[in-house]
């Protein structure tokens, strides 16, 4: 089992930045790989970014590449999500998951272990 909880959402203003968390516990997170999916109220989750276990491959959707960035530190077992450039259609429920095997990082089946999700809002 992996425990996975994310933190660092909240309310910014459009043009801001966030930085999210994905803190686990559990079996060894550097064996797995990490996605960050979002979920907007009405709408279906959507893939957001995903890293390999070492942090060497990164994956983004097409509308976040160049604002947001995935990273991951495996000796502090906590994965990242830097959201720059933020606009109101990014607000949503934001969830880490991970993987032990990512053939296909955008989709959701692929994710054994998921979060509970943090609350992000942006303003416009």
């Amino acid at each position: 089992q992996v425990q996975l909880v994310e933190s660092g959402g909240g309310l910014v203003q459009a043009g801001g930045s966030l930085r999210l968390s994905c803190a686990a516990s559990g079996r060894t997170f550097s064996r797995y790989a990490m996605g960050w999916f979002r979920q907007a109220p009405g709408k279906d989750r959507e893939f957001v970014a995903a890293i390999n276990y070492n942090g060497e491959i990164t994956y983004y959707a097409d509308s976040m590449k160049g604002r947001f960035t995935i990273s991951r530190d495996n000796a502090e077992n906590t994965g990242y999500l830097q959201m720059n450039s933020l606009k109101a259609e990014d607000t949503a429920v934001y969830r880490c998951a991970a993987a032990s095997v990512l053939g296909r990082p955008a989709n959701q089946n692929a994710y054994d272990y998921w979060g509970q999700g943090t609350q992000v809002t942006v303003s416009s």
